[in-house]
């Protein structure tokens, strides 16, 4: 796991992620399964790592002029970016005394069941 402290919206966090670039499609990106009637485009379940290939160098989204880093696996916190906090799924951020855990995309939940990214 990889930890940097970041400061975002005024407040001071830790950004955690797995450094898995070569995995991360982007939250919007992702190829995912459609739950329920389809009424609802935020009812999704992301196809898990080990059903899915490499994942684009350049996904096409970008954060505050911030692309996706590039390199995997990424093994530099301090390559972290902007786009890792706002775009990537296998990232999230923390409070101080928050306990850090990593997404977990070997078994991801539907998107409606506990997903945190901002």
């Amino acid at each position: 796991m990889l930890t940097k402290s970041i400061t975002a919206f005024g407040r001071s966090l830790t950004l955690v992620c797995d450094g898995r670039c070569d995995k991360a499609w982007g939250i919007n990106h992702r190829p995912h399964v459609q739950l329920g009637d389809g009424k609802d485009p935020d009812d999704y379940c992301w196809i898990p790592d080990q059903e899915l290939g490499e994942a684009p160098r350049d996904p096409g989204t970008y954060e505050g002029g911030h692309g996706k880093p590039s390199g995997e696996p990424l093994t530099d916190p301090g390559r972290m970016n902007k786009w890792c906090f706002r775009q990537c799924e296998r990232s999230d951020s923390f409070e101080p005394g928050e306990p850090l855990v990593v997404p977990d995309l070997s078994n991801p939940r539907p998107n409606n069941f506990g997903f945190r990214k901002h």
